[in-house]
């Protein structure tokens, strides 16, 4: 087992939670209008998902892979409608006086939503499948320890993007008045639910 593969994987995780899509404005938002910690748990919510789908790619689970990609279409109806219902519930939310608080349930929503979200995108498999055979690391059949530190690695690395993201944002929405915060909300949602539309879009071509 070569430890240079959790490092691996920690780079691989980082690159592919940093380019900004619906999750990162999804992150943004909430981190700036409920605070660090809600940032940071929909975050762990889509690095969850990446392992996942990076456990699928790495392990060789083919009949796994093969049915979430068929069932892609179906899959990406729910993201795409998801992605509208959650941009237009941002864009009408009137901003809040102070940070929430961190209940459970609202902990728990937030990390589920991301979660959902990232997971009606089963493409990323495909993804995690090409870049894994890049890195030697096609299949796990002869090596699950390795694949496994691998996973491993991903996940951290994708922790670590929502960890400075969700701080970030944060520490700007500390700074923000109520009018900017309003503002923020229907920029994000407006970004939001144009994901969704062009999720939706993309299957009429």
């Amino acid at each position: 087992m070569d430890p240079a593969v959790f490092l691996k994987g920690l780079l691989l995780g980082l690159s592919i939670a940093a380019p900004v899509g619906p999750i990162g404005v999804l992150c943004i938002r909430r981190s700036l209008t409920d605070g660090r910690i809600v940032g940071l748990v929909s975050g762990l919510g889509a690095a969850t998902a990446d392992a996942i789908y990076g456990m699928v790619a790495a392990f060789g689970l083919t009949a796994v892979s093969a049915l979430l990609v068929s069932h892609q279409m179906w899959l990406r109806i729910i993201g795409g409608a998801f992605l509208c219902y959650l941009g237009v519930r941002t864009f009408l939310t009137a901003p809040a006086s102070q940070a929430a608080r961190s209940s459970g349930s609202g902990l728990a929503g937030a990390y589920t939503s991301t979660l959902f979200l990232t997971l009606t995108n089963p493409a990323t498999i495909l993804s995690f499948a090409a870049i894994f055979a890049g890195l030697g690391v096609a299949s796990a059949s002869s090596d699950y320890a390795s694949a496994g530190l691998l996973v491993l690695g991903v996940f951290f690395g994708s922790a670590l993007w929502w960890l400075f993201l969700s701080w970030f944002a944060a520490s700007l929405g500390a700074r923000f008045s109520s009018g900017i915060m309003s503002w923020v909300n229907r920029l994000s949602g407006t970004i939001i639910t144009a994901f969704g539309v062009v999720v939706l879009a993309s299957l009429l071509v």
